[in-house]
């Protein structure tokens, strides 16, 4: 039993061991199964991190070709920021150059109508004061001012037309508003005025329009003068038809055809002498011209008579006789023509005309006039005082002040 317990217990072991081998071998398949898990979870998650790892990485180079870009776009608009940043400064130099201009403009134009409100200003009270002056004048002024006018008016007339005339009446008239106006100090005015009417009284004027009307007169009868040289063109006289001959005054024919023949010959043809000698014959036109050419020179004798100026009269006058003399015959229609043309060249058209400004000078300084007036109306001698009375003596009043008592 003791052999069979001894067999059995090494039997026993053996199964124990036999199980514990078993048991190993499946804890080392388990271990090793768990092994493999954990490396192909390793494995999965190396795996699961390198692919996050290259997202990450593609991430990382998108973002950086986004940076990239972002820094250009950035840069391109500093650049932009820039050129907008220089427009600016330009917009703001024309800006401050059209500000300064107009700000100059604006001064000068500001500096121009203060002057034109200044000056207009001074023209406004000078207006005022004047109507201020004018307004307190009395009667005796506007008188006095009224003179003035007349002998300006009459400087004017006599120096620049020459009618004398008309330049005396402005004197009287002048010399009669002085006259009504009562003043003192107008006196030697009016004593000057006089004067000066005496002078133009004593000038002898020439009748303007009387001469005038002589060279008129005188253009009037060129027509009528007669040329030296012959000239055509000359119109004729149609002859009358002689009646038809009868039988019965067959006698008289012959008489009667020489008369009409001797006047239709008289009407044709003139005789003229003439001292000098013919060397042709003047066409219309050339007898026309002649004559044309001496009322062209009566007009210039005109013209210098208006203008009165001597010279060119006189000239103009000889040149018109030369030319009547050379070109037309010297018949009595001419000797008189030349006649009147001496005359007209005996007559002086220009007078040396007085000078009458001084009355006019004299009254634009009446002021002076009348202070001299008011010195000279003082008494040149003080009244003496009385002489002293003794107070015993009754002084009766006739002779207190001897030589008042008339």
């Amino acid at each position: 039993m003791t052999e069979l317990i001894e067999k059995q217990e090494p039997d026993a072991g053996e199964g124990s061991i036999r199980q514990r081998s078993r048991s190993g071998f499946w804890f080392g398949v388990i271990i090793l199964l768990i092994i493999m898990a954990i490396a192909g979870a390793g494995f999965y998650l190396f795996q699961q991190l390198r692919s996050q790892q290259q997202d990450l990485g593609g991430e990382v180079n998108k973002g950086d070709m986004q940076v990239i870009e972002l820094s250009r776009q950035i840069s391109g608009y500093q650049s932009q920021l820039a050129a907008i940043q220089s427009q600016l400064a330009t917009l703001e130099k024309d800006i401050a150059g059209k500000d300064t201009h107009f700000t100059k403009t604006l001064a000068d134009f500001s500096q121009l109508h203060n002057e034109k409100l200044n000056n207009t200003r001074k023209e406004l009270n000078s207006a005022i004061q004047q109507v201020q002056r004018q307004l307190g004048k009395t009667r005796g002024d506007w008188l006095i001012a009224d003179a003035e006018y007349l002998l300006s008016v009459a400087n004017e007339r006599l120096h620049l037309i020459g009618d004398v005339n008309t330049t005396r009446e402005a004197l009287e008239a002048a010399d009669q508003r002085l006259k009504e106006s009562g003043d003192a100090g107008v006196f030697k005015v009016r004593e000057q005025i006089a004067h000066e009417i005496a002078a133009l009284r004593s000038t002898n004027t020439p009748d303007i329009v009387g001469i005038y009307s002589a060279i008129k007169t005188l253009q009037e009868h060129v027509d009528k003068l007669v040329l030296v040289l012959p000239y055509s063109g000359k119109a004729l006289i149609t002859p009358a038809e002689p009646a038809s001959p009868s039988n019965t005054d067959k006698t008289k024919e012959t008489p009667d055809m020489l008369d009409s023949a001797l006047d239709e010959l008289h009407g044709i043809v003139t005789i003229r002498r003439s001292d000098q000698p013919i060397k042709e014959i003047l066409t219309p036109e050339e007898a026309q011209f002649i004559r044309e050419q001496l009322r062209v020179k009566l007009e210039m004798v005109k013209m210098t008579l208006v203008q009165q100026n001597e010279p060119l009269y006189q000239a103009s006058l000889d040149d018109t006789k030369k030319w009547a003399e050379q070109h037309f015959n010297q018949n009595n229609d001419a000797r008189n023509f030349t006649a009147e043309l001496d005359r007209l060249k005996t007559i002086k058209i220009h007078s040396q005309f007085p000078d009458i400004s001084a009355s006019l000078k004299m009254l634009r300084d009446v002021s002076k006039l009348r202070i001299e007036t008011d010195k000279a109306v003082q008494p040149d001698e003080e009244v003496k005082p009385a002489e002293a009375v003794q107070p015993d003596e009754e002084v009766k009043p006739a002779e207190a002040v001897p030589g008042k008592q008339q």
